[in-house]
């Protein structure tokens, strides 16, 4: 019965992954004036399971260098750790599969656990190549879970509670986040686009104009849990931004919620798939940046100013005790 019930649970995470991917081929197809996936199914909507059986049936290649049993580990990682943040997002008071005191700090501790399994996946490849881009994605995603810390901090700050579901509860009695700590949602976007290594910062995709970074020596299923991990894990971020910012499903009025019928889980999805578009429009919009500006705009820019809204938030509550 445990088994057939996290079965339906990784179905029902793998679907929406699947399909927020042909969403973005369409949203960006849209705005870039060309078609998107039209061929596979209606309108295209077969895409998504077209391109997993094609890696499905791809051969597995592991370099002879290589242990076959750490070759696994690391895509298997980065496949595991953006999935069971998925146990922490509460879509309502009820609709959440663990609901722990300090909820917020497992998400933080299991969002920075990917990083291994990326460090692994470019050293066991037994490429120097692989093992650079590593070492460059590892660069990358640690520089942006620093002002990540710094924002999940504050929030803490002014709700007083590390619970996920204390923090909608607090935002739903007095004032969304989005509003006093509005500077923050650039600063978040940024981070979460960088840390997950989606444009304009994806450079460990660019480096695939040469030998394509950490991943050089995956396909076939290896490949693809990397591809689903990064793809779950803008789905988590969307998800945490709303919580954080949007007072995840709490609705704007409550009087328009009765009349409509909407669900609190309706309205969470719909949040959510603003902060989706808002991300894809970015990688629709904007070049890469280099790799020294990258981590610039991260040690200069967005870590002073979420320390500087963190010191203003200290002083604020002291005031106000």
């Amino acid at each position: 019965m445990n088994m057939l019930i996290s079965i339906i649970i990784i179905v029902g995470i793998l679907l929406p992954v699947a399909f927020f991917t042909l969403a973005e081929r369409k949203i960006m197809g849209s705005i870039q004036r060309r078609y998107g996936p039209n061929v596979v199914g209606v309108f295209g909507i077969l895409q998504p399971f077209a391109d997993g059986l094609k890696l499905l049936f791809s051969e597995v290649f592991i370099p002879k260098r290589s242990s076959r049993f750490l070759y696994f580990i690391g895509p298997f990682l980065v496949f595991l750790t953006s999935f069971i943040n998925w146990a922490f997002i509460s879509f309502s008071y009820d609709d959440v599969l663990c609901d722990l005191n300090y909820s917020l700090i497992y998400v933080y501790l299991i969002m920075s656990f990917g990083v291994y399994g990326i460090i692994l996946a470019g050293w066991v490849s037994g490429s120097r190549y692989s093992f650079i881009g590593s070492i460059r994605s590892l660069a990358q995603m640690v520089s942006y879970e620093a002002p990540l810390g710094v924002i999940f901090l504050i929030i803490i700050l002014i709700s007083q509670s590390v619970n996920i579901i204390d923090i909608i509860d607090y935002q739903a009695q007095t004032v969304w986040f989005i509003g006093p700590i509005f500077p923050l949602i650039f600063v978040s976007i940024v981070s979460f686009l960088a840390e997950n290594n989606r444009a304009p910062f994806d450079l460990p995709e660019a480096e695939a104009e040469l030998v394509a970074g950490y991943n050089l020596e995956y396909s076939s299923i290896p490949f693809a849990l990397f591809f689903l991990g990064e793809y779950a894990n803008m789905m988590i971020s969307s998800g945490l931004f709303t919580l954080f910012f949007l007072a995840g499903w709490i609705p704007i009025y409550e009087s328009w919620q009765k009349i409509l019928g909407v669900s609190v889980e309706l309205i969470f999805f719909l949040k959510m798939s603003l902060v989706w578009f808002l991300m894809i429009f970015a990688r629709a919009s904007y070049p890469r940046y280099r790799f020294d500006h990258l981590l610039r705009i991260g040690w200069y820019i967005l870590v002073p100013v979420a320390f500087l809204i963190y010191l203003w938030c200290i002083n604020f509550v002291v005031s106000t005790v």
